[in-house]
């Protein structure tokens, strides 16, 4: 990917959003970037199940008071996407004629 492509994976406003939530914590609960993003569960879901397959989040589930929680954290590979991704978006402006700002 050259530094001008965006990364398509990044590039999805809720998952840019997600990995700049996560970028800020080691960790952050399933119901916490729910309320932060307003979306449904099965929406933010499939946008984290995408994120995981990139290999940009990893999950941790645990039992907490007999119900199950899910935890969301930003991997190295995903730390590293997020900044050459907010690079590229740098490059791309910093392009535009100044005129045209």
């Amino acid at each position: 990917m050259s530094a001008l492509q965006l990364d398509p994976v990044m590039h999805a406003p809720l998952r840019l959003q997600l990995c700049v939530i996560l970028s800020t914590c080691d960790e952050a609960e399933f119901a916490l970037l729910r309320d932060e993003t307003g979306v449904s569960d099965s929406v933010l879901s499939k946008q984290l199940r995408q994120l995981e397959d990139a290999g940009y989040v990893a999950v941790r589930k645990a039992t907490v008071a007999s119900r199950q929680r899910t935890w969301l954290s930003l991997t190295r590979a995903g730390e590293r996407a997020l900044r050459t991704y907010l690079r590229a978006l740098t490059r791309l402006t910093e392009a535009v004629p100044a005129s045209r700002r």
